[in-house]
């Protein structure tokens, strides 16, 4: 019997599991880096270990350390979650060795099946349906065709590619990459299918013979071949189809000696036919959607399993209803998806039924690693949260689950959320017309929510009046005199912030009343910023008709045209979040008289915070238009600086490993 379990991971996932292990009593030890010190993880756990460091190749990734850890605090089991150490066989057999309890796949099966090569031929013989692979440019017959590492997930390490002149290049950069990433420099290329979907059977077994598979899980909503919509049951599998892929998928698992919770993934073709991809050896991220549709909590099982239990049943649990879950990621996906870090001054999803656990009837789940004034951070994985929606059909949990993102607040960093509840309300998605290029086909998913001329003006207005009542409210004299009251008429009040597409001007008076008398919200030029007022456009301009129903620091209550609208207005520094039915936005209020820029022509600076991880440049050199200049790493991820223009390298002023802010000089650039 497990008595204490350390938890081999951070985030969502260590919370997660550790909500099982209170539930059954089993305590809890979590390991730590030191950007993670205040993280939920730590304090949720019975016992916390310091991992010193940041980069998770110092930290979560160091299964020395890990194992130490668990033999300090007299831990019993080990679980690694999901990512990290999830897919290694050898800190499996590591944790073994110690006579400690996995929480996972036998060592063998894990290396089988994170090989896609290894695993072919014997899932072959087992009667599994698999695409050809070819391990070398020579040898690919025709195109298109993925080009990808043999092991490694998350979607890292691949390329599509469409014609032989640039086959040989693909196989270098993706055996690069994954020598980089994964210790395995191994590439092969497979057919790639046009229009196929993502479908995977969740599987749990048992160590003396029993496998359950829980229906079908359709992962086709993907960036980066990385997962952001999971549903289920898919709504292209029929219950003919649907018990083929269950065969299948416990051929996988007899024929490769698994035993735990993972998935077998497929691809499926508009023709009917599927193919094996991979097994992910791991609980999986998008298990809260099984656990919904089944009430089964698979982390229990795991548990269960492990300790050498066998199933507590014998058949697949029937399907109640439909569940969808989200990713909610610090990213930004209008800007190449570019993450996102900083402080998360907010975040609140309402009417949350429950977390980390089976939910006891349809509604809302939410688990998340963050919390109001958590800090997001380059050095792991962008997602902050998943958000599951259970309800009886696929429409009820769609619209339940939009609805919920548009009402929350989430502040602090850019997310995803506004491209999320697009993609959720698309008539194609509706429908069930998904697959894996579905982002690719649908570009206008990528428009703000809060995307109309009026509902973008009115929320700044909205700030613009909360602002006037904080000063108003905090002023030590005259508090109580309406916000621009004059003995005789005067000019408009007038504030200028950056909004998602740039400077905007906002500008409105009152009457002695209180009342609106006018305004307008403009865009404009940051170098002829006007905020005085002397050019201001008549008070009427094309704006629609509004008066101001009540307005304080933290509210505005606005009639828009006969219709009243609700405005939240959190202020963070000079940042005013505005929340409402129509949508958010962020607006950074602009000074006066703001200080010239210290940054020459020909600068270039770095996208986003991270460490310089490459640098292919020395000052003097000659590059071309589209050269690559240097990298910046962070989340995981490498973002490229290229060269703008031709010129020549005046200074290089960063050396690889050094973090930088968003903003920090990277290079300069003298163009031709």
């Amino acid at each position: 019997m497990i008595r204490r379990l350390l938890v081999a991971n951070r985030g969502e996932i260590a919370r997660r599991i550790f909500a099982t292990c209170r539930l059954i009593g089993i305590e809890t030890v979590a390991v730590y880096s030191d950007a993670d010190a205040e993280a939920p993880h730590v304090a949720e756990a019975d016992y916390a270990v310091h991992l010193p460091g940041n980069a998770p190749t110092a930290t979560y990734l160091r299964g020395d350390l890990i194992l130490h850890a668990a033999r300090k605090t007299g831990a019993d089991a080990v679980h690694p979650g999901y990512g990290l150490l999830a897919d290694s066989a050898d800190f499996a057999a590591a944790v073994i060795d110690a006579g400690l309890t996995w929480i996972g796949a036998p060592p063998k099966a894990i290396a089988l099946l994170t090989s896609r090569l290894e695993s072919r031929a014997l899932l072959a013989d087992a009667g599994v349906p698999m695409l050809p692979a070819f391990g070398e440019p020579e040898h690919v017959p025709g195109f298109p065709v993925l080009v990808k590492a043999d092991t490694g997930s998350g979607g890292r390490a691949m390329r599509i590619v469409r014609d032989p002149d640039t086959l040989s290049d693909a196989f270098a950069a993706v055996r690069r990459e994954a020598a980089q990433l994964f210790g395995n420099g191994t590439a092969l290329a497979e057919p790639y299918i046009e229009r196929a979907r993502h479908i995977e059977i969740p599987v749990i077994a048992d160590a003396v013979g029993g496998v359950i598979t829980f229906g079908e899980r359709e992962c086709s909503i993907q960036r980066r071949y990385q997962k952001l919509i999971e549903e289920t049951p898919s709504p292209a599998v029929s219950p003919s189809l649907r018990a083929e892929l269950c065969t299948a998928a416990t051929a996988v698992v007899r024929a490769s000696g698994f035993v735990g919770a993972g998935a077998v993934e497929f691809l499926l073709a508009p023709s009917g036919e599927f193919f094996f991809l991979e097994m992910n050896t791991a609980l999986q991220v998008e298990h809260a959607t099984s656990e919904c549709v089944s009430g089964f909590d698979l982390v229990r099982l795991q548990l269960l399993v492990a300790e050498g239990a066998p199933l507590p049943m014998s058949s697949p649990p029937p399907v109640r209803g439909h569940a969808i879950e989200v990713r909610l990621c610090a990213e930004d996906p209008a800007y190449a998806w570019l993450p996102s870090t900083g402080r998360l001054h907010r975040f609140h999803v309402p009417d949350v039924t429950g977390s980390f656990k089976p939910l006891p009837q349809p509604g809302l789940r939410l688990d998340t690693g963050v919390g109001d004034g958590s800090v997001v951070g380059v050095y792991y994985d962008s997602m902050l949260a998943k958000l599951v929606a259970w309800a009886p059909t696929r429409h009820e949990a769609a619209r339940m689950l939009a609805a919920a993102l548009t009402r929350s607040h989430m502040h602090g960093v850019v997310t995803n959320r506004d491209l999320l509840v697009r993609v959720l309300r698309h008539p194609a998605f509706r429908s069930g017309n998904v697959d894996i290029s579905f982002l690719d086909r649908h570009p206008e998913v990528f428009a703000p929510l809060l995307s109309s001329v009026d509902a973008v003006r009115v929320s700044c207005l909205a700030a613009a009046l909360a602002g006037a009542a904080a000063r108003r409210a905090s002023s030590p004299v005259l508090a109580t005199i309406p916000s621009g009251w004059r003995n005789v008429p005067s000019g408009a009040q007038i504030t200028v912030y950056d909004g998602p597409a740039g400077p905007v001007e906002v500008g409105y008076r009152l009457e002695r009343t209180g009342e609106l008398a006018g305004w307008w919200v403009r865009a404009v030029d940051p170098e002829e910023l006007d905020l005085a007022g002397l050019g201001a456009p008549p008070l009427t301009d094309d704006h629609p008709p509004v008066a101001v129903v009540d307005a304080d620091p933290e509210r505005v209550v606005l009639d828009v045209n006969g219709i009243r609208l609700a405005f939240g207005v959190h202020r963070v520094g000079d940042v005013s979040y505005v929340d409402s039915p129509e949508g958010s936005v962020a607006l950074t209020e602009l000074p006066r008289f703001p200080r010239p820029s210290e940054l020459s022509d020909g600068s270039l600076t770095a996208p986003l915070p991270g460490a310089v991880a490459r640098v292919m440049v020395v000052p003097g050199q000659r590059v071309r238009a589209g050269d690559l200049l240097l990298t910046v790493e962070s989340m995981m991820v490498e973002h490229p600086v290229h060269a703008p223009s031709a010129g020549v390298v005046a200074s290089v002023p960063v050396q690889p490993g050094i973090h930088v802010a968003a903003g920090t000089l990277l290079a300069v650039l003298n163009p031709d």
